[in-house]
């Protein structure tokens, strides 16, 4: 009885034996292969076969600075309606403005360079020049007062560019006056007020019928007509006074705006 099931089983296996040897050679199974990493992929991508020839590279090109280009459309010269109307402040508005905001009446020259920490030196800018006439004053102004001379020749400089006009400064005829000025001038002209808003240093004079133009070396620059650049200055002027930043009065005589900080 042993033998028999002891037959049965090793035939058992034999079969089972052949039975998985023939479903190996007559299956066609493919292993999957495993995925490679990302970084590996990307590799074989990127790489390109190895040759004798050297490429040089080519140098990035620089980036120049913004060169400003002369306005498409050039704003066109207008001025004011009436230099009378628009600048209408007279010395009893303005000297109110002046003791509001100025120093105490200086004495001297002396004494204004002893005042520096109530007064600003304003005898060199890109944006104005002083007139090298100017005998009765001095380059000094609250620092209140000399904010604005910035803004307004920062303001004429660029309305001419938008209107396409060579560059001009304006020329500043008075400023700062001290007691001995004041007492000078009386006695050249007794016209001038002994309580003028330029003791206070805050108020300052703009010539209106000339101009410093602005040319480099060797470069020459078109003729502008004084006239022309009245105009301009008169529009700057005009808007600053309509957002409160000044008072101004248009002066016959002296060939001047008078500017006084509010």
């Amino acid at each position: 009885m042993r033998r028999i099931k002891k037959k049965i089983y090793l035939g058992t296996c034999a079969a089972a034996f052949a039975v998985l040897t023939i479903v190996r050679y007559t299956t066609d199974v493919v292993p999957e292969s495993e995925p490679q990493p990302v970084a590996e992929v990307e590799a074989q991508e990127v790489e390109t076969p190895v040759t004798d020839t050297i490429v040089e590279a080519t140098p990035a090109p620089q980036k120049s600075l913004p060169i400003p280009k002369t306005p498409e459309k050039k704003h066109p010269v207008r001025g004011v309606h009436s230099y009378a109307d628009c600048f209408p402040d007279i010395q009893d508005v303005q000297i109110v403005a002046a003791r509001k905001w100025g120093v105490s009446p200086v004495e001297d020259r002396q004494e204004a360079e002893q005042r520096k920490s109530e007064l600003v030196f304003v005898g060199s800018s890109p944006y104005y020049v002083m007139d090298r006439s100017m005998s009765h004053s001095i380059p000094y102004l609250v620092p209140r007062a000399a904010d604005l001379l910035d803004r307004i020749g920062r303001n004429f400089i660029d309305s001419l560019f938008v209107k396409g006009i060579p560059f001009h400064n304006p020329i500043i005829t008075s400023v700062l006056r001290t007691e001995n000025d004041v007492r000078r001038l009386r006695r050249t002209n007794p016209n001038a007020s002994p309580e003028s808003c330029h003791r206070f240093g805050t108020t300052f004079d703009i010539a209106y019928n000339r101009y410093h133009t602005v040319c480099p070396p060797g470069e020459h620059r078109r003729a502008v007509r004084d006239d022309s650049l009245k105009y301009v200055l008169s529009e700057v002027l005009r808007d600053l006074r309509k957002e409160g930043r000044c008072f101004i009065k248009y002066e016959v005589k002296q060939g001047c705006f008078h500017i006084t900080t509010r």
